[in-house]
């Protein structure tokens, strides 16, 4: 399956204080923004009235790091208001130089203006994450001219590096922002509005340079044509979102009576792929089901809200599809069981309370008070707004919620069980194996496979025929037989009767099960960010890839190729002579500079995702595909020439052993250290005696002391983790 880890990614130079990762939900971040004009507010009003976008430049200090020259606006529509103290804003770091904050150049913040609980958004979010790529979010501190603003939600923001991050999708591929001019006209539902591109500027965002056709083709399909829905749309993150609408009461959203706050994007698979966005109002906060008066019973929400009902078009098709039906409903339950029927939520929103306490009763500018913040947990608090002039307590929703779910009929059906999930953790190349599972009560059983991650799963019939090598007929064990080509395997199982669905894992197609495949030789580990792990024969740190050989034999490399275009897959080739002995490695750096001796490819790889190929110019030997690059972390197989692609620190022509995965570092008070030869001593800035922990770039914890000094002069030189347990904001090398 997928593994979560963190990387905090900043770089002291001598004495510096810095804080952070950026989007760490555990800490509250701090942000100073410095304006020239004493009258910021007024211009930035203006600015905002003026609606051409424009930006007043600010000097801007994220967790101590500062930057200059910075674009800041203000943002949002209803949570934006002229008269308020405290507006959400817009930071754009590279509106005028290039920079970026850990990779990051726009920061969004907001309020809490519809959330007096202040913890909708972050813990949203966090819970969305579980089952479909959103953005990041945690709590920042603002200062203006050195006065304290108050807090923030900092929410990542869905744009290009979104995209390329977390989706195969290039920056610039189309990009819609589903988020009507007016909410009272249909919405931004997908319905099919005909062949010309004006018929939907009311109703949709472009956000990149071109791609109306793309979403036009997408509401013809999804109004006419649903059978073809999988060549368009990536489903199964559509159910994801439809799911978690539902069961977490999220109204502001396509499920709503809007059918707003979302995003579509053109990943590589060539289907635009949803991605949910603006969860202020969750957890029943937008309270409206339907427009018009009359009361919303939001905790006896029906699960098949809009069953039948061509106003959501999407939701009709799924709704209307018995498999796909049943899918959205295996999803519901498993965002039900996971974060609400195990009241998760609730000690997971006290836990965010408690990290920003002593920051909301400290902001003088807040819409609602801490005292709100903690009542609006379980009960419901006067806002002006939502029904009745008031917000629904969270608790209070989702008690309601619990109690209604479970009498459902779509709750108490009895679902498939799949268990004994048989299958290799790794074959050779243009193999061929079995994936077996014990699967009971069922009538259908799909396997749903893929060969590279971002690519669309294909979906095949499993059977317990005793034919598939599945044991004998009717045994309850169901069988498929794939042929491995050059590439690593991600599978899931799902199964259904005529009342329920299951899937293995739960949170497929999110999650999945991996099948690692291996030739003779293979790629074995790359890099697309070195900044300090090895340099070539020149002195420059440029990226590299590792070939191993894993059979008896010396290998001939002199007709093989690499690439970095699969339509181009003879771009570079080995040179003659080029040869890899028996459990050795080849470096070949990708740096396009092919002049140089060596070893040289002539193209770069992407610290933003992209693919590499081994092959002959026609068949394919390997392929490694890759989202994103931390600087000076590799992926490679584990194990070593053989397994699936971890995260890994680099082990430069050496065996990618278990003990080189970056684990994950305890990410309370974290800071990122690059000792230098001359450091000695770390100090921490606090009166407060506390636990100062340091860790290697693998996780494991190198030294340790109670004091507010640790000695670090016997540390070798390279990455290390400072981890503070005290409230400690700054960190000095000495």
């Amino acid at each position: 399956m997928k593994r979560a880890f963190l990387l905090i990614l900043l770089i002291p130079l001598g004495i510096v204080s810095f804080g952070q990762n950026l989007y760490d939900n555990e800490i509250v971040g701090s942000i100073e923004i410095t304006f020239a004009q004493s009258n910021w507010d007024q211009i930035l009003d203006t600015y905002y009235a003026n609606g051409n976008d424009e930006r007043l430049i600010a000097t801007v200090v994220i967790n101590g790091e500062s930057f200059d020259s910075v674009g800041v606006k203000y943002k949002g529509n209803s949570t934006y208001n002229p008269n308020n103290v405290k507006n959400p804003f817009n930071i754009k770091l590279d509106e005028f130089i290039k920079q970026d904050y850990q990779g990051y150049t726009t920061l969004k913040l907001s309020t809490g203006d519809k959330d007096p609980s202040f913890v909708r958004e972050v813990l949203g979010y966090e819970i969305a994450r579980k089952y479909m790529d959103a953005p990041q979010a945690n709590y920042t501190k603002i200062y203006i001219n050195g006065n304290y603003h108050g807090l923030y939600d900092n929410v990542e923001s869905v744009n290009g590096d979104f995209q390329e991050k977390y989706l195969y999708a290039n920056r610039d591929e189309t990009r819609v922002k589903c988020n009507p001019a007016n909410v009272m006209n249909g919405g931004s539902s997908l319905e099919y509005l005909g062949a010309n591109e004006s018929s939907y500027y009311n109703y949709y965002e472009l956000d990149s340079d071109s791609g109306w056709l793309d979403l036009i083709n997408l509401c013809n399909i999804v109004d006419n044509a649903p059978s073809l829905i999988e060549s368009y749309l990536d489903i199964d993150r559509a159910i994801w979102m439809l799911a978690y609408n539902n069961v977490l009461v999220n109204l502001d959203s396509y499920t709503g009576p809007f059918k707003q706050n979302y995003y579509l994007i053109m990943a590589k698979n060539n289907n635009m792929t949803p991605v949910i966005w603006d969860l202020n109002q969750n957890f029943g906060s937008f309270s409206m089901i339907n427009q018009g008066p009359g009361t919303n019973n939001l905790g006896e929400m029906s699960l098949t809200l809009r069953e039948n009902d061509a106003s959501w078009p999407l939701l009709k098709l799924i709704l209307d599809d018995p498999t796909y039906k049943r899918m959205y409903l295996a999803h519901c339950k498993t965002i039900f069981e996971e974060n609400i029927e195990n009241n998760l939520y609730y000690s997971r929103a006290q836990e965010l309370q408690s990290s920003f306490a002593s920051d909301l009763q400290n902001d003088n500018n807040a819409i609602f008070s801490y005292s709100q913040a903690q009542t609006n947990l379980t009960t419901s608090v006067s806002s002006g707004g939502g029904a009745n002039g008031s917000i629904i307590g969270i608790k209070a929703l989702f008690d309601a919620r619990t109690t209604y779910l479970n009498t459902t009929s779509e709750f108490q059906a009895s679902a498939p069980s799949i268990s004994n999930i048989n299958y290799p953790e790794s074959v050779p190349a243009n193999s061929s194996f079995d994936i077996l599972a014990n699967v009971s009560n069922a009538t259908n059983v799909i396997l749903g496979f893929r060969e590279f991650a971002g690519d669309r799963f294909s979906k095949i019939a499993m059977f317990d025929d005793g034919l598939h090598n599945d044991g004998a007929a009717g045994d309850g064990q169901y069988g498929y037989s794939i042929s491995a080509n050059a590439s690593d395997i991600q599978f899931y199982i799902y199964a259904e009767n005529s009342d329920a669905g299951i899937f293995s894992p739960q949170r497929a197609e999110h999650e999945y099960y991996s099948i690692a495949t291996s030739y003779d030789v293979v790629l074995n580990e790359i890099q697309a960010r070195n900044n300090i792990t090895r340099a070539d024969q020149n002195g420059e740190f440029d990226d590299w890839i590792e070939l191993y050989n894993n059979s008896a034999n010396t290998i001939d490399l002199s007709s093989y190729y690499l690439s970095d275009k699969g339509s181009q897959l003879d771009k570079w080739a080995f040179p003659s002579g080029t040869s890899i002995a028996p459990d050795e490695y080849l470096i070949v750096w990708a740096d396009a500079d092919t002049f140089q001796a060596g070893l040289h490819a002539n193209f770069k790889l992407s610290g933003g995702g992209e693919s590499v190929y081994l092959s002959d110019g026609t068949n394919l030997f390997d392929k490694i595909k890759y989202v994103y690059f931390y600087p000076d972390t590799a992926y490679g197989r584990l194990p070593n020439g053989t397994g699936s692609l971890s995260l890994l620190k680099p082990t430069f022509k050496a065996n990618n052993n278990p003990g080189v995965r970056i684990k994950e570092i305890p990410s309370e008070h974290s800071f990122l250290l690059y000792p230098n030869p001359s450091s000695t001593k770390i100090h921490v800035d606090s009166e407060e005696q506390g636990l100062i922990r340091v860790y290697d770039i693998l996780g494991n914890q190198v030294m340790q002391s109670q004091n507010r000094s640790l000695d670090i002069s016997n540390l070798l030189p390279g990455i290390y983790f400072v981890n503070l347990n005290n409230n400690a904001q700054k960190l000095i090398v000495k």
